[in-house]
């Protein structure tokens, strides 16, 4: 067997790769397309489709693919083989820098949100090499964008890639402004904790609302849960560890940095952790992952579930967007230092930071809402809906005395001592980590825990990146005209500091009393569902900025509106359509067939014996009895009102199913979760979430 060195990045067309396949011309004008943005020629296309399609034949691949993120949230491929007629009537694998270049898949079928016609069926692909190309099942993909006809962006990768354009673009002009003229650009990066649950296949295809939307419709709670903490960091399952050596071999083969695995807090949940990437790269690779989790779990015959809230009642999943700033240099421009009050680069980045969340905090919000997000968020294990910033003690300090213009004393470095001769003794860190925080700071990087487990990381991202990219062109405006730098550079950070303070909190956001302190006295945004959030995409002041830095034009921020709008509408759509269903087809059959046999057993009892009272039965019957009228009362109105706004425009939809549908789906399982808890084992339908969550 391969060590994990020789496996790592063995199906990827990297670096190491190109060096030795290329010429050493067609290799550094490749690389300059890369690293500068230089305008890519057909004959160095030519060269290196030429030795991609040679590299990718020798390792099995037969076919190849533009693999794109289009507005699904999930990956698009079309396959074409490298075959070409041979004079002899054979064939031969041939692959052109046409080929590699673009694409031509059909634009009117994926989501567009009005930017395409039904009818208007092209679209284009277009090679992004700053992403390597990768080998999966036999396909050479190559990671593209994907554009309308008339140029507009169709997907998720090509405004991540604005994004991180302007970010460098207004980077660069700080960093001149200090005097660096070393540093040509400023990369973002990324490492997604990725949060997964994983139950037992045969028990997942026995219910129709894990298969049609991904997470329990239905479900009572069981006797035990994650009440105990017992599963956190646990001993992983032999089943579970066999899942996971597998899925770790199939990511490093695909240049995946996957770091760190363990189990969560839940019951059947766990989580991957990979190494920090580019954003670019990062959005691929965890697009990648969640593609190759699913398909690894059922090797295992497991089925891995990536919706936000799977099962009511425990902790949901999401991914913590780590993010940071660094130059090409290689240096972290959110690294603080050994003393951070004196680094003025270091601490006018933050303050940028802290601008961009305060001013733009509906952006991150917005850019995280799904259906499946508004479960988790503000539950037990995810940060509230309000979004705001965590500095810790130290960084807090700091931006007080700044704010004042007082000294800044320190705090001094309390060591740890852990009670034992044979333990290390280390210095702690000098904050702690806040996990309510949706914005924490976390050494050298922010952390944002509010992004859904099934979402693509680009569209948080793309948020954050722009933002930031704002204050940083505000501030290097102010730095430039200033005719005493130094100087300037002091009260700038000072007023922003007053300006944006709202936004920092380093207490507990699960505390009640923090909804109305965020509201009412900081006056910060409280969108807590997804049509709330959304609309805000459309507020003049977000659309200017976007448009500014050219991440979005006006008419692709107004298309993904729709889009993810829509998307909402059809998602909740086909939850409670499901639940109607499986409450008429299979839980009202079971109640009622387990009410008869009661009733047939009484009745049996009774003539044996006419004395007996058979109370218990007597009591049940009628308790299952009221619930079968209940749900089918219940199953009608959720129809019924599912279909009241039905053909509407999106955003009508969407507040109805938000202040109506919804509530009546809670009706509706409120009454099938108490007829579970009462219907014999054997008569339930489809599996519990007891079996569910401890069957693996």
């Amino acid at each position: 067997m391969s060590t994990v060195p020789e496996m790592f990045g063995c199906k990827v067309f990297d670096d190491k790769v190109m060096r030795a396949r290329l010429s050493a011309d067609v290799y550094r004008s490749l690389r300059q397309t890369i690293n500068n943005g230089k305008k890519l020629e057909l004959s160095v296309a030519n060269a290196v489709a030429d030795a991609m399609c040679e590299w990718a034949v020798e390792n099995g691949a037969t076919h190849f693919t533009h693999w794109f993120q289009p507005l699904t949230g999930i990956t698009a491929e079309k396959h074409d083989s490298f075959i070409t007629p041979a004079p002899d009537s054979h064939v031969i694998m041939e692959f052109s820098g046409k080929n590699l270049i673009t694409g031509e898949p059909d634009a009117s079928s994926f989501p567009s949100g009005g930017l395409r016609s039904t009818f208007e069926a092209r679209g284009y692909t277009a090679w992004d090499p700053t992403s390597y190309a990768f080998i999966k099942e036999k396909v050479l993909c190559i990671p593209t964008a994907f554009c309308s006809y008339g140029g507009e962006a169709l997907d998720k990768k090509t405004p991540l890639l604005r994004s991180m354009e302007a970010l460098s673009r207004q980077a660069m002009r700080i960093l001149r402004l200090f005097g660096n003229t070393e540093v040509k650009r400023v990369v973002t990066n990324v490492g997604p904790e990725q949060e997964y649950f994983l139950i037992d296949r045969d028990m997942y295809l026995k219910r129709k609302d894990l298969i049609y939307t991904g997470r329990t419709l239905f479900g009572a709670r069981p006797p035990k849960g994650q009440e105990l903490d017992d599963h956190y960091f646990g001993a992983i399952k032999p089943r579970v560890m066999a899942f996971m050596e597998e899925l770790n071999e199939e990511l490093w083969k695909l240049g995946i940095y996957a770091k760190t695995q363990h189990n969560e807090v839940a019951p059947a949940q766990h989580e991957l952790a990979p190494i920090f990437t580019t954003s670019n790269i990062a959005s691929d690779h965890n697009q990648l992952t969640m593609e190759i989790m699913k398909k690894v779990a059922r090797r295992h015959n497991l089925m891995c579930l990536l919706h936000e809230k799977p099962f009511a009642g425990v902790n949901g999943s999401g991914k913590h967007n780590n993010w940071s700033i660094a130059t090409n240099t290689g240096v972290n421009l959110l690294s603080p230092g050994e003393t951070p009050h004196e680094n003025a680069q270091f601490l006018l980045f933050l303050v940028a930071v802290v601008k961009a969340v305060d001013e733009y905090q509906d952006l991150l919000r917005l850019s995280v809402a799904t259906a499946g997000n508004d479960h988790r968020l503000g539950a037990s294990e995810a940060p509230p809906a309000i979004v705001s910033m965590f500095l810790g003690d130290e960084l807090t300090a700091i931006l007080d005395a700044i704010e004042s213009d007082t000294p800044y004393a320190g705090t001094e470095k309390k060591r740890i001592r852990l009670g034992a001769d044979v333990l290390p003794r280390f210095n702690r860190d000098t904050t702690d980590r806040n996990r309510t925080s949706p914005f924490a700071f976390t050494g050298n990087k922010f952390e944002f825990r509010m992004v859904g487990s099934s979402d693509s990381i680009s569209c948080a991202n793309i948020m954050i990146n722009s933002a930031v990219a704002e204050a940083l062109r505000v501030f290097a405006d102010d730095l430039e005209a200033a005719e005493d730098f130094d100087a300037r550079l002091h009260d700038l950070i000072k007023e922003n500091i007053t300006a944006h303070r709202r936004i920092i909190f380093n207490g507990n956001g699960y505390d009640d009393s923090w909804t109305k302190e965020a509201t009412e006295v900081r006056g910060l945004s409280n969108l807590p569902t997804t049509p709330d959030a959304l609309v805000r995409v459309l507020d003049p002041a977000n659309i200017e900025m976007l448009v500014r830095h050219k991440v979005f034009s006006e008419v692709e921020i107004r298309s993904r509106y729709e889009t993810k709008m829509e998307n909402y509408v059809r998602t909740v759509r086909i939850e409670a359509l499901t639940m109607v269903d499986m409450a008429r087809r299979q839980i009202l059959p079971a109640v009622s067939k387990y009410c008869a046999d009661l009733s047939a057993g009484k009745l049996a009892k009774t003539a044996a014996d006419p004395g007996l009272a058979c109370s218990y039965e007597t009591r049940l019957i009628r308790k299952l009895s009221l619930l079968v009228d209940g749900i089918d009362a219940a199953a009608d109105t959720l129809e019924a009102c599912v279909a009241a706004h039905e053909g509407e425009d999106n955003t009508v939809q969407a507040f109805h199913i938000r202040d109506e549908v919804l509530q009546r789906m809670a009706e509706l399982r409120a009454l099938c979760d108490e007829a579970e808890t009462v219907t014999a084992a054997d008569c339930w339908p489809f599996p519990t979430y007891g079996e569910l969550l401890f069957g693996v």
